[in-house]
């Protein structure tokens, strides 16, 4: 399955059914009077958040939904039935933006929420609403009302609990691969993940969700390289954790153009609690790893981690430091979430 993180669409709520003129008409009932029911309301256009999905390619091929049409009403005082809605099924961290890209119009974060972006219309009334004292034969019903229609964008940020950030090549997929069950494409030559991946780590008695986004280069807010298009992914992370290759030239240099593309970016980013960590460690030597770490410590102003996704060196203690900075997140998350008052 393709990757698909940004579609546009097409939406048409349905048009409400049109009110029936009619009379009864039955052997020996002589003023039968009118008996023309109501139109029925047109279908809605919904947005629903679904489990199972992590893309949106469905809307590749798809980008036009029309919802149906109110049933017209009939004789007898027979109503219309409410037409059929259109449901778009949407990933976990869909954002529905209007025309022009800006105006946010949902966010839905859960499965089982659900948005109505474009209302259908009311059906018409028939005849038998407007019999009164002074009119007892009304001959007129009024027309359905006409649904809405409206483009939209749909924008997948995915949600994990901590993410993974640094310039291609720095081991990122390989430390995804080492911790969860995803299967990213790793080889022994150099190249850029293309799509970002998810995976679940299992740690201790603790699970949380673990995002690779490919590297950034430097310029990448510009649109160098991938640009920095798929940072949106990173918005809903708790942690970031910034791996810095220790077979590239300098480690210092890597790691501040990395920072100067997520400060560039916005979106809260740079304020992100940031785990540092020294990747590779496996394929230097020692005294290349002394200056590499010297540099890095400089660059960064802390400590690094030093780690080898391939050997598992230091894994677990990045893995540590991330649960520790989740857990701590999620009680201040907690805590900060509004109580219900107490009802008996």
């Amino acid at each position: 399955m393709k990757f698909l993180d940004e579609a546009k669409v097409y939406v048409r709520s349905g048009n409400g059914g049109a009110g029936a003129v009619s009379f009864r008409r039955e052997k020996f009932i002589e003023f039968g009077g009118p008996d023309g029911g109501d139109g029925g309301r047109g279908g809605d256009v919904v947005a629903e958040c679904v489990d199972g999905l992590n893309t949106l390619i469905d809307y590749r091929y798809q980008q036009h939904f029309k919802a149906g049409t109110g049933v017209h009403g009939m004789g007898r005082n027979r109503a219309g039935g409410r037409g059929a809605d259109a449901v778009l099924k949407v990933p976990v961290g869909t954002q529905i933006f209007d025309e022009d890209r800006e105006t946010l119009l949902a966010d839905l974060t859960q499965v089982g929420q659900r948005v109505v972006i474009c209302a259908g219309g009311n059906g018409g009334f028939g005849n038998a609403y407007f019999k009164s004292s002074t009119n007892r034969a009304p001959r007129r019903a009024n027309p359905g009302q006409e649904g809405e229609e409206r483009t939209i964008w749909l924008r997948l940020k995915l949600i994990a609990d901590a993410g993974l950030v640094g310039l291609p090549n720095a081991g990122k997929s390989t430390f995804l691969a080492s911790v969860t069950a995803a299967k990213p494409k790793i080889a022994d030559y150099p190249f850029t993940t293309l799509h970002p991946g998810l995976g679940v780590v299992r740690f201790s008695d603790r699970e949380f969700v673990l995002a690779d986004i490919p590297g950034l280069i430097e310029g990448a807010h510009e649109g160098l390289g991938l640009g920095d298009r798929f940072l949106g992914h990173l918005e809903r992370c708790r942690v970031l954790l910034h791996l810095v290759d220790a077979t590239g030239e300098h480690a210092g240099q890597a790691y501040k153009t990395v920072r100067r593309e997520l400060e560039a970016y916005g979106g809260g980013l740079a304020e992100k609690p940031e785990i540092v960590a020294l990747s590779k460690c496996d394929a230097v030597d020692a005294e290349t790893l002394k200056t590499q770490a010297a540099r890095l410590k400089r660059a960064a102003k802390r400590a690094p981690l030093t780690l080898s996704a391939a050997t598992r060196a230091g894994v677990e203690t990045a893995l540590a430091e991330l649960v520790r900075i989740i857990d701590a997140a999620r009680a201040v998350e907690g805590a900060a979430a509004p109580t219900s008052a107490w009802r008996p």
